[in-house]
């Protein structure tokens, strides 16, 4: 049996620990609130885009680069999309410590590993970017370079590969940028109307989602769509907020709605919504990234954890589904990575693996892009060959060993 395929099998087993361990749980049966907005359901008629699946089996520089330059070529290319432009890559560092979980670091389990963003930066630079960004919202006060350095990262490494072009940029606060670009949620948001974020997000031809494949303890599920959470800045939406050198995340107004935005930034819309945080968080996460949607989406799930998204959830368990999916849309892209995790990305609010709202239902309702994989052409490895259980379905046998 092969590591994946042990893994994978493995994940069957200790699912049901999970939930009862302090995992993902279901908030099925529970009032999880109506937003107030009378919004007609648009899921129907939400655009489809290919999404492409290739088996990549690790992280070693030319065998994930090969793997990512297969699947877009299966997209059409990307050299058209980032010739002679500014390409923004948004990663995933999430958490304000970086632990190592089964004797593995952060960054090859529950994080963005280095050698998959000097593989991509290689891509862009090959395809002629222009300018290549690195961003992510930081809890440090230090030189994002430094931060990276000091948790293991080849920064030097990654710049070369993208032919000295690539740079780094917290947007934490609006950094170097005189203010901060306000951006609209199409729909009129279901929490948000709109969000001022770093103008690095409005200074770029293309941005890219570059997201692991995971659960989530309150959103249900980590990728593409779910990535642009780390995109509001801390200094604006973080608990010490406004404050430019805040370094604290944002549970006290994203996930609980105790803390109001300050005055000259978009507040709250009356939207009748339970004040808990796995009912916000997923209503935020869509009008986040339908306020700015990446125009590029991968999701990396060589290895990663299932029951959570980080170290300090209960119940995590190592995983290796080996698999690389990308699109051009993130609602699809998501969709069927989610499907790949072996759960329904069409489930209902409140249902596995979503313990209150799917942010997927609800950016498909809104127009943004379908969440069913019916409606998805899948290029590249198939769906079915794809999929590694994250967790047992609820109709399926218990264990018996």
């Amino acid at each position: 049996m092969s590591r994946r395929a042990f893994l994978c099998s493995s994940a069957r087993v200790l699912a049901t620990a999970t939930l009862v361990g302090g995992g993902i749980t279901s908030a099925r049966g529970a009032d999880l609130g109506t937003v107030k907005q009378n919004l007609p359901d648009r899921s129907a008629q939400s655009p489809s885009s290919p999404v492409a699946i290739q088996r990549c089996d690790s992280y070693e520089p030319k065998v994930f680069r090969a793997a990512l330059e297969k699947a877009f070529d299966l997209l059409g290319g990307i050299k058209p999309q980032v010739r002679d432009k500014t390409v923004t890559i948004k990663i995933n560092l999430t958490g304000m410590e970086w632990k190592p979980v089964f004797g593995l670091a952060a960054q090859e389990t529950y994080q963005t590993q280095p050698n998959t963003v000097a593989a991509l930066c290689a891509i862009l630079a090959d395809a002629g970017a222009r300018q290549i960004v690195v961003v992510e919202n930081l809890y440090w006060d230090k030189p994002f370079e430094q931060v990276l350095t000091e948790n293991g990262w080849e920064v030097a490494a990654i710049k070369s590969a993208g032919a000295q072009r690539v740079r780094f940029e917290d947007t934490r606060n609006r950094g170097a940028f005189p203010g901060y670009s306000r951006f609209k949620v199409p729909w009129g948001g279901f929490v948000y109307p709109a969000f001022d974020l770093n103008q690095r997000f409005e200074k770029t031809d293309v941005l890219i989602s570059l997201a692991k494949l995971k659960q989530h303890v309150t959103a249900g599920i980590t990728g593409a769509v779910k990535n642009s959470f780390g995109n509001a800045p801390t200094s604006i939406y973080g608990n010490k907020a406004p404050d430019e050198s805040g370094l604290e995340h944002r549970t006290e107004m994203f996930h609980s709605g105790r803390k109001s935005v300050a005055e000259g930034h978009p507040a709250e819309l009356d939207h009748g919504l339970p004040k808990r945080g796995e009912v916000r968080v997923p209503h935020i996460v869509a009008d986040l990234f339908g306020a700015r949607p990446a125009e590029l989406n991968i999701v990396e799930g060589v290895r990663t954890i299932r029951g959570g998204e980080g170290w300090w959830n209960r119940g995590v368990a190592l995983i290796e589904p080996k698999i690389l999916l990308v699109g051009r849309n993130g609602v699809c892209t998501d969709a069927v990575s989610t499907a790949a995790m072996g759960f329904d990305p069409q489930a209902p609010h409140g249902q596995v693996p979503f313990p209150a709202h799917n942010h997927l239902r609800l950016l498909a309702s809104v127009g943004v892009g379908t969440n069913d994989p019916k409606r998805i052409e899948i290029l590249g490895l198939p769906l079915k060959d794809a999929v590694c259980p994250f967790q047992v379905p609820p109709s399926a046998p218990k264990p018996t060993a």
